[in-house]
């Protein structure tokens, strides 16, 4: 039995921090790799909608929902995007919405050196800072996944890394079936995920997105709860 002993005791280990790794990347609530949040206060009913892989062809019809319900979101930018539409991503930032960054060419990070990882971010930020003239405080993962050296590149740029509470599937899931994913979410400081791209692709099909919000967000508003930007839900936390 002796012999069996350690090949056991080593395929656990290697489980157990294959395990921890996937949580680490992948975990809404991980902060293991990168400082992050994943919601809001919980003291008032308040939910904050975020966009990522945007600005798209798409974005204006979005930003007419969200005005219309009084929705001020964050909207977290692919420096290349930025780059091919600037007009919409100034328009974003016109009508009062927090502008994030979300990389520069929207790449996954996972095993990636931190150069690759900081030169992405860096990218976007000064993208986004030249076109917009805003400074994103805060930085979402494309697909949501983290790696080692984040943490410092966060750091070197000033970034907050911030995951959700819900992700909304809206890039694959019909209107009705992401609406109600986002209804069962709703509680007091959630961070909705949901998306007015698809990664660098021009003109994504975001009527998804869009026939969600359409019906949730009135209902949202009928229940009692209002719309915050990422920064406003967020910073009580650090008082």
């Amino acid at each position: 039995m002796t012999g069996y002993a350690f090949p056991d005791f080593a395929a656990a280990l290697v489980c157990a921090s294959a395990g921890t790794l996937a949580y680490a990347v992948r975990a809404p609530r991980s902060s293991l790799l990168a400082p992050s949040i994943y919601r809001g206060v919980t003291t008032r009913p308040a939910i904050a909608l975020t966009f990522d892989d945007g600005p798209s062809e798409s974005t204006p019809e979005l930003l007419e929902i969200l005005a219309l319900q009084r929705a001020p979101s964050t909207f977290f930018q692919v420096g290349a995007n930025v780059r091919r539409l600037p007009d919409i991503a100034r328009q974003v930032a016109a009508e009062g919405h927090e502008i994030a960054n979300h990389t520069d060419t929207h790449p996954a990070l996972y095993f990636r050196s931190f150069n690759f990882i900081y030169r992405e971010l860096a990218a976007a930020q000064e993208t986004i800072a030249g076109i917009t003239g805003r400074e994103p405080r805060f930085f979402r993962a494309p697909y949501g996944a983290r790696w080692f050296g984040l943490a410092r590149a966060q750091r070197k740029l000033d970034l907050m890394g911030a995951m959700w509470t819900t992700i909304a599937l809206d890039w694959k899931r019909p209107a009705r079936e992401v609406a109600r994913r986002l209804l069962r979410g709703a509680v007091n400081g959630a961070i909705f995920c949901l998306h007015d791209g698809r990664a660098t692709a021009a003109r994504p099909d975001i009527r998804s997105t869009l026939g969600a919000l359409r019906e949730v967000l009135p209902e949202l508003r009928e229940s009692g709860f209002h719309f915050e930007r990422l920064t406003d839900i967020v910073c009580p936390m650090k008082n």
